[in-house]
């Protein structure tokens, strides 16, 4: 595959991904009402921001995966981030390898969003959550990452069996 600025724009996509996510991240990091550090061992409260609307900031340490799927803590921490870069891994080769630009955006989400928290699993042992959609009925809290991943993830399927056309075989 030749890379032109054309066809290397995924591979920008996934950076600018990571530094939103770490970023927004930061900035609850850094904010007292949040308490994020103070409550990571579990012993304190986090902290909550209530917003005008159906979104409220909401600090939470997801011990899992995204939307507080498969808890670990100890040895299980390492064995979630291990499995979470090998699928990282094998969605870039896929990236590499692919074509149509609803593909490569989909595989970029998911990309940058698994690597924002995998920073977060090895600095931490825990992501960083915090946007509360409860308002509007959605009942896990989430972060940047979790929500470049479900976009991804929704274009990806959108992708692979809404626009793919099966090629037709051909006569002989």
């Amino acid at each position: 595959m030749k890379f032109t600025l054309s066809s290397a724009w995924p591979f920008f996509l996934v950076p600018f991904v990571v530094l939103l996510d770490q970023w927004t991240k930061w900035r609850v990091l850094d904010e007292p009402r949040f308490n994020a550090l103070g409550c990571l061992d579990g012993v304190e409260l986090c902290g909550r921001i209530v917003l005008p609307g159906p979104l409220d900031f909401t600090m939470l340490w997801n011990r899992g995966m995204s939307y507080g799927l498969f808890q670990s803590e100890g040895i299980g921490r390492w064995i979630l981030a291990a499995i979470m870069l090998a699928i990282a891994v094998g969605f870039v080769v896929w990236l590499v390898r692919a074509e149509g630009r609803w593909l490569k955006l989909a595989l970029a989400l998911v990309i940058g969003g698994a690597f924002g928290n995998l920073i977060d699993r090895v600095r931490f042992g825990a992501v960083v959550d915090f946007i509360d959609a409860n308002g509007l009925y959605f009942p896990w809290v989430f972060n940047v990452a979790d929500a470049a991943i479900s976009v991804g993830a929704l274009l990806l399927f959108v992708d692979q069996f809404l626009l793919s056309r099966p090629k037709q075989a051909t006569s002989v």
